[in-house]
């Protein structure tokens, strides 16, 4: 057996056990679910397996009207009544609908309140890992047509209108959050995971970025600051009971690691060079967890 596959037995072995009549949850963007999706295929072994109930409906994972899949997904293993669960909040803060008869209406973006999936369900979760990153950009705000607001209002603080301040001032505000509930929840610890290295080269991802190495380490094979490179999570945690769960350094060092051009299907015009192939590095983000725990 080699040290891969070793690690991912002793990751399954915690799972099952020490995680008995436990939930752990996994609450950010996209990058989130790959963490979740990494989990379900190591404690699953990427089968069907019959003591596998989905429980999704317990938390309203329900598809909505006019949607193509549900805002998330959990399911329980029924022998250790283990559940494991992911929500889709790419800013982890509350989004609220301004006239929520208009089908096309704005959101009202509150900075400074944490996702209502949060705050309704903190009493069922055991271990929460959250992640926030590249959701946080002028685009994304645009189009799904968010507005920040502050102490339930819109915002006018010119100075948080700036879009990687708003992510700050975010972060900062979820993690005071968690830390004034820890208290109130003994049951629960709160993970904070830093941001995931993109690898786009000569572009973004629509004008033209490629991420063609296939070669591991090719630009080295150790971490050797002792600092986070992801500086908002870092002082974020700093001073609370919130774990940092930092990935970005060792992340890095695998640029061969993304889907890249090798997706099921879409244009091989446009490379994905942020999210991974799996198995791949969301399993050592998973080790890392498991050893943290």
């Amino acid at each position: 057996m080699n040290i891969y596959s070793a690690n991912r037995q002793i990751l399954l072995i915690w799972t099952c056990f020490r995680m008995q009549d436990k939930t752990i949850a996994y609450v950010g963007d996209s990058l989130g679910r790959q963490m979740f999706q990494s989990m379900m295929c190591i404690v699953t072994g990427g089968k069907q397996r019959p003591d596998v109930e989905d429980v999704g409906a317990e938390y309203g994972f329900v598809l909505a009207p006019g949607a193509k899949k549900p805002d998330g997904w959990a399911y329980r293993f029924l022998s250790t009544n283990t559940t494991i669960l992911y929500h889709l909040s790419s800013t982890l803060c509350n989004l609220e609908p301004l006239n929520p008869s208009d089908p096309e209406t704005s959101y009202a973006m509150h900075l400074d309140r944490p996702a209502a999936f949060l705050k309704n369900n903190l009493y069922r979760l055991h271990v929460l890992i959250l992640n926030t990153g590249d959701h946080w950009n002028e685009w994304n705000l645009r189009v799904n047509k968010w507005e920040m607001y502050l102490g339930g209002a819109p915002n006018n603080n010119r100075d948080i209108a700036v879009i990687q301040n708003a992510k700050n001032f975010t972060i900062h505000s979820v993690i005071k959050w968690f830390d004034a509930q820890l208290p109130h929840h003994p049951q629960l610890k709160v993970f904070f995971r830093s941001v995931s290295p993109r690898h786009f080269f000569n572009g973004d991802w629509n004008t033209g970025g490629r991420c063609d190495n296939t070669s591991p380490l090719a630009k080295g094979s150790a971490v050797h600051s002792n600092r986070s490179e992801d500086d908002d999570a870092e002082s974020a945690v700093r001073g609370t009971r919130i774990r940092l769960l930092d990935v970005t350094a060792l992340s890095r060092l695998r640029e061969e690691g993304h889907i890249s051009r090798y997706r099921i299907k879409g244009a091989t015009s446009i490379q994905d060079c942020l999210h991974w192939c799996l198995p791949g590095v969301p399993d050592t983000w998973n080790e890392i967890l498991a050893a943290q725990l």
